[in-house]
């Protein structure tokens, strides 16, 4: 096998093949990398101990780097040549006596928190304590078949989308098991578990409607049976298509009234810059500050933004008679309003921040809308030259 001194460079350019192999090192004897077909590598040592040959993966390059894993392999291979250890029967224990619940926590404690952002964390954690470890309790890691997954996913057919949210997370969680060496490569269990098919649903306002939501709004702000700040809340979410997480816990520091911009540093897609109309200005700019306290909507507590906005939505949406209406339901009416106006897909996702072409390829049917119209009117009017020459309908 060829050998390499594994420095990052040197296992940065090594070539991907279409089939892996390894490099080990020119210096330490045992010590190498794996180069995968994916362009993944992974550090690894190999001996022999009492007639075998044995490998043990120390980890990915990158999370893990060349000097640490040098490091590593130095400790193990030293352990072996002294006779005070045998990381492949480490490993190999390990393997047997991991539960999918501490699979779960190591999960949630090495990636969820490291990785995903805070609602997604909580997401993910809602899925791996409530559905999967009551579940599969003290299952081993690897003794769990695609028939098990099959189970637990049935059982949750009651709540579809939530059943596709907790395969998504095993999935997950399985993939990063054979990673770190729990459970053999490519044994996947949740890979042929078919997910729930998922409807995806599209509510806009009409303009009646926007009429009624408006009054309803105007009346809870007058009377004081809403905070002005959750009316003001619901107003900026329809008028700048923004998400309910994006005005929530929106900030001063990041509103720039005299260049009309929101500059949000974290988003569902990153940071972002929010273009605002005159009529959200406007909504902002009567909307007073609290000191002390950073937040657009403010909350009951000092400091803190409103937290809850679904019970005012609730009795607000009620009023108005729109009970089927979510708070989500006002971004997708920003970008129909959008597409009435006559704007095209291209604009409507840099509006609503998507960076994928498909997630604004929703609204495409609506687009159609104004060409329609206008199909009509032509018609209309070539139709009452062609039946006005003879007096009737052809």
């Amino acid at each position: 096998m060829p050998k390499a001194k594994l420095t990052k460079r040197a296992v940065e350019n090594l070539k991907v093949t279409a089939k892996d192999y390894i490099v080990f090192d020119a210096e330490l004897a045992g010590f190498g990398v794996r180069v995968m077909p994916s362009g993944k590598r992974f550090f690894l040592i190999q001996y022999r101990k009492r007639g075998r040959t044995r490998r043990v993966m120390i980890g990915q390059f990158g999370p893990i780097t060349a000097e640490n894993a040098r490091r590593s392999a130095t400790r193990m291979l030293g352990q072996v040549r002294s006779g005070d250890g045998d990381p492949a029967a480490v490993r190999d224990a390990e393997r047997q006596s991991t539960t999918v619940k501490e699979l779960g926590q190591r999960f949630l404690k090495q990636h969820v928190t490291v990785r995903c952002k805070l609602s997604t964390q909580s997401e993910y954690r809602r899925c791996v304590e409530l559905f999967i470890d009551p579940f599969f309790g003290k299952q081993r890691v690897r003794s769990v078949t695609t028939a098990d997954i099959a189970e637990l996913h049935g059982s949750l057919s009651r709540i579809p989308y939530q059943a596709n949210r907790v395969l998504g997370v095993l999935s997950k969680m399985m993939k990063l098991s054979e990673t770190w060496g729990i459970r053999d490569r490519h044994t996947n269990p949740c890979e042929d578990v078919e997910k729930y098919p998922e409807y995806k649903r599209e509510r806009f306002l009409s303009g009646s409607e926007l009429q009624r939501l408006g009054a309803a709004l105007h009346r809870a702000e007058e009377s004081g049976t809403e905070s002005r700040y959750a009316v003001a809340a619901f107003r900026l979410l329809l008028l700048t298509g923004c998400r309910l997480s994006e005005i929530q816990k929106l900030e001063w520091a990041h509103v720039d009234l005299d260049a009309g911009e929101l500059r949000l540093p974290d988003s569902k897609t990153g940071a972002k810059v929010v273009h605002l109309g005159k009529p959200a200005l406007d909504i902002l700019r009567v909307l007073p500050q609290q000191r002390e306290n950073p937040f657009v909507i403010v909350g009951k507590n000092e400091g803190s933004y409103l937290t809850d906005l679904q019970h005012p939505w609730r009795r607000i949406r009620k009023t108005a008679e729109l009970e089927d209406v979510r708070i989500h339901d006002l971004r997708h009416t920003f970008a129909s309003g959008g597409i009435a106006i006559g704007e095209g897909l291209p604009m409507i996702g840099k509006l609503l921040g998507h960076t994928q072409v498909q997630t604004t390829a929703r609204y495409a049917h609506l687009a159609a809308d104004p060409v329609k119209a206008a199909a009509d009117k032509i018609a209309d009017r070539l139709a009452l030259a062609l039946y006005q020459r003879d007096g009737s309908p052809p």
